[in-house]
This record gives structure tokens, C-alpha cells and sequence, in this order.
């Protein structure tokens, strides 16, 4: 058995539901600091819901720095009847690794070690440190997790050049997409006020829905912008529509809709908002009046345009699996959008996700050495490449 395979295994035994972490950056800290990284753990978040964040680092700062980001915690199982095998127990069948976490993300993360270890066992003095960001916190509110650690790391002033999230990015092999960017994320609570009364009686009430009803087909219908090369159209999208007492003879003094837009580069949430807000005016809803509007910013769009990061990861990959790697930035979100905030180059780079959050979640053993292999490689060709530069 490899030692990616091997440490993959450890990591999946271990029942890190988010917000727990179960020690698994305990046993990462471990493998790390034998390699002379300073690691230190932050922990944040109340009591119920306490979240543990490693930070390492190798090196003296004064250098450029890669950073391996990701998360340890995991998604809930859902029923464990559902699974063919105890999904914190590992188990293979026919090629493939099974477990909660298999492919979001302890692959990824067994293959960041691993591949630190090697590089560092033929490159004991690199032109580049090395660190490591990780969360319990990724798949939970991600309130005190990356975006504690990046706050920090930004009052102390340290340097971060380029990192790599070991997202699942891959379709069908490993290496054949990566994200050199991802969406933004805004939702809103829309809530229209109006007069609850009798249905036979409309003249008495104020039926809110009907009162909403034009400016939702105006925000459905309109063009929020045209995307660019990296990015897809801005889409809004209602998620939720709550109103009515469950009595077919009422009519609601309320209607509430929560909405969400996943945006490009092309918009700012400063201009959606407003945008919206006016849409509502113009079908003469008054805000206080008649609405309540909430904003939740879940994150602000990033990318990084073809460079050194993204060159350094397709040569990599190119050289490892043949394959001519496609730049993406679909998908949800991801912590890059905290990242992305005090590091100018983010990309991510994980196995296959096709199984991601699913019963019987897992991995094939024939991505894992690929996935350690890149990484490795991306650290010898940006460290050659800072030594160059000297």
C-alpha cells in the first residue's frame, strides 16, 4: 500500500463530521512538523460548535509561499442503512476507496502531505516555503474557519503567493479540470407585507402575493450581465416562497422569498442590490412600507487569470497524466473566496467529485498517486522557478 493511500485511510476512519475535526489535523500536524513546518492550531467559534483551524508553515516567510488549503470536516452521512459499507470504516471494492470524505477532501489532503514529504526528502533547503491552511469548518457556516485563519494571517503581515484548495474538481481523471475561479454568492430574504384578511372579502385585505408577483417576473426575466471569458452569465434564482396560513379562505398578511444570486466579476453585490431594490419600486412597493429586504453576502467572485499558478499546475499536469488540463470556474462555492482575499493567485485541483455528498462516497485508488505526483511536481517547478528569479 502507498503512503497516499495509507494516510487517506487514516484520515477517513476518522468521523470528523463538520464542525468536528476528530484529530485528523492532529495526525497531519505530526507528519508535518517531522518535515520542520511550525504548526499551530486556532480555534474559534462558541462551545457547541467549536471549529479547529491548523496554520504551517516551512520556512522563514521571507521567500515566496504555496499554500495547500482545504478542510477536514465532512458532510453527515444521512442514513447509514443506505451504505454498502460503514462509510468511517475504509473499504475497497473493485478499485475504489469508499468512505465519508474519500473524494471531498482527505484524498486531497493525504496527497498535500505526501507530496510535501517527498519533495522535501530531495529538496531539504527549496526557493520557496510551504504552508499548509486547514478548517473543520468548510462544510458547516464557514464563520470560523478559512476566514479566520486568512484575518489573522493578514494582521501578522504574512506572506502568500500562490495556493492550491484540493477541492474536487476532476470529471473523469484526475487533472482534467481544475477552478481558477469561482462565482459569488448573494442571497436575500425578501419579506411583502400586506393585509391578512377574508378570501371573499378582497376589498378589506391586501393580498402581499399578488403585490409581489410583477417585480418577481421583472428579477426573472432580467439580464444581470453577460459574463466574460472566465465566467458564466449572473443567475437569480428564487429558492423558497413562504406565504398563506394553510387555510384555502385566507388571504396572507405576508409573503416571504428567499432568492440567491451567484454572480461573475461583471457585478458587484453593491450594484445587485440596488438593482433589485429598484425593480421592487418600480412595481411600486415602498421599502419599510411594503417590504423588508435582508442581505447575506456568502462570498465575493475570484479569479485567477493564466500565470504563474495556473501555468506551474497544467505543466504539472500535462507532464504527470498527459492530459491538457480545462480551466473552470463553475460549481458552488468554496473557502478560495476567502483566500482569494489575501492571496493573489488561488486555484483548486482535487480528484473526481462525482460521488461528493452521496451515499457510498469514494475515490479510485488509480487517482490518488496522479494527485499526489501533480502537487509534488507544481512545488518543484515553482520553487525552480523562484530560484531562478534570485
Amino acid at each position: 500500500m502507498n503512503a497516499t493511500l495509507r494516510l487517506t485511510e487514516e484520515l477517513i476512519a476518522r468521523p470528523s463530521v463538520t464542525p468536528l475535526d476528530e484529530g485528523c489535523q492532529a495526525l497531519i500536524s505530526t507528519r508535518l512538523a517531522a518535515l520542520g513546518f511550525a504548526c499551530e492550531t486556532l480555534e474559534s467559534g462558541p462551545a457547541d460548535f467549536r471549529v479547529t483551524n491548523l496554520w504551517a508553515r516551512l520556512g522563514t516567510g521571507q521567500q515566496p509561499t504555496l499554500v495547500f488549503a482545504g478542510h477536514t470536516d465532512v458532510v453527515p452521512t444521512g442514513p447509514l442503512s443506505a451504505w454498502t459499507s460503514d462509510p468511517f470504516v475504509p473499504s475497497h471494492r473493485d478499485g475504489k476507496l469508499y468512505g465519508r470524505g474519500a473524494s471531498d477532501m482527505k484524498a486531497s489532503l493525504a496527497a498535500m502531505v505526501v507530496a510535501c514529504e517527498e519533495f522535501v526528502a530531495t529538496h531539504p533547503k527549496p526557493a520557496i516555503d510551504i504552508a499548509f491552511l486547514l478548517t473543520s469548518d468548510e462544510e458547516g457556516p464557514a464563520n470560523d474557519g478559512t476566514v479566520i485563519v486568512c484575518n489573522e494571517l493578514q494582521r501578522r503581515g504574512e506572506r502568500l503567493d500562490w495556493c492550491i484548495v484540493g477541492e474536487p474538481t476532476s470529471v473523469e481523471r484526475t487533472g482534467d479540470m481544475i477552478k481558477n475561479g469561482r462565482r459569488g454568492t448573494l442571497s436575500g430574504k425578501l419579506t411583502v407585507k400586506g393585509i391578512q384578511g377574508h378570501i371573499a372579502y378582497p376589498h378589506l385585505a391586501k393580498n402581499p402575493i399578488h403585490l409581489a408577483a410583477p417585480a418577481l417576473a421583472e428579477l426573472a426575466a432580467t439580464l444581470w450581465d453577460g459574463g466574460n471569458a472566465y465566467f458564466p452569465p449572473t443567475s437569480w434564482q428564487v429558492s423558497n416562497i413562504h406565504g398563506g396560513t394553510g387555510a384555502s379562505n385566507v388571504i396572507p398578511g405576508t409573503v416571504v422569498i428567499d432568492f440567491n444570486f451567484r454572480f461573475s466579476t461583471e457585478s458587484t453585490p453593491e450594484d445587485l442590490q440596488q438593482r433589485v431594490t429598484d425593480i421592487l419600486r418600480r412595481h411600486g412597493l415602498q421599502t419599510g412600507a411594503d417590504f423588508e429586504l435582508v442581505w447575506t453576502l456568502g462570498g465575493r467572485p475570484f479569479l485567477t487569470a493564466p500565470g504563474t499558478l495556473v501555468e506551474a499546475v497544467r505543466s504539472a499536469i500535462r507532464h504527470e497524466t498527459g492530459i491538457e488540463t480545462q480551466l473552470s470556474t463553475t460549481g458552488g462555492t468554496s473557502d478560495g473566496r476567502f483566500i482569494a482575499q489575501v492571496c493573489p493567485q488561488v486555484i483548486e485541483l482535487g480528484p473526481p467529485n462525482a460521488t461528493i455528498h452521496k451515499v457510498d462516497e469514494h475515490v479510485a485508488v488509480a487517482d490518488l498517486e496522479p494527485l499526489k505526483n501533480i502537487y509534488r511536481r507544481v512545488l518543484h517547478e515553482l520553487s525552480q522557478q523562484a530560484g531562478a528569479g534570485r
